[in-house]
């Protein structure tokens, strides 16, 4: 796929045919950025650790910081989560399946899409699925 260059005020509009090139792009770029965004703050985290590791002599102190750390290395594998989540949606892009509910075919709209670039359900069928998830979590 040839890439696209933008203008910076581009924003996809319902008026456009879906998914056309110019929204294609956007979303990659917004993607992208937002993947890359991820990778430096792990990268932050990792250069904290290493270079946090001290000994903290007050038990409670130490306690706190195990915490602090503890809370840092679930976010991280959060985002570890969410990155993996980031390049199905860019294969998604590169394979022309992106912007369409997995469950119904039908296009996602472009609020959510810019809102949740990673969203693989419409707004219906992702609120369908939510509520049998507590139909089944209920049993």
């Amino acid at each position: 796929m040839n890439k696209k260059v933008l203008s910076k005020d581009y924003i996809p509009s319902e008026s456009e045919p879906f998914m056309n090139e110019n929204q294609l792009e956007y979303f990659r770029k917004k993607l992208l950025d937002w993947k890359l965004e991820i990778m430096d703050g792990t990268q932050d985290t990792i250069k904290g650790m290493q270079n946090g590791t001290r000994n903290i002599p007050d038990a409670a102190d130490r306690a706190s910081e195990e915490t602090d750390r503890a809370l840092e290395l679930r976010t991280r594998d959060r985002q570890r989560k969410l990155i993996s989540k980031i390049d199905g949606a860019l294969r998604r892009i590169e394979n022309g399946e992106y912007g369409y509910c997995d469950v119904t075919g039908e296009p996602i709209s472009l609020k959510r899409l810019n809102a949740r670039p990673i969203a693989t359900m419409s707004l219906e069928a992702q609120a369908k699925h939510e509520r049998k998830e507590k139909v089944h979590r209920d049993d």
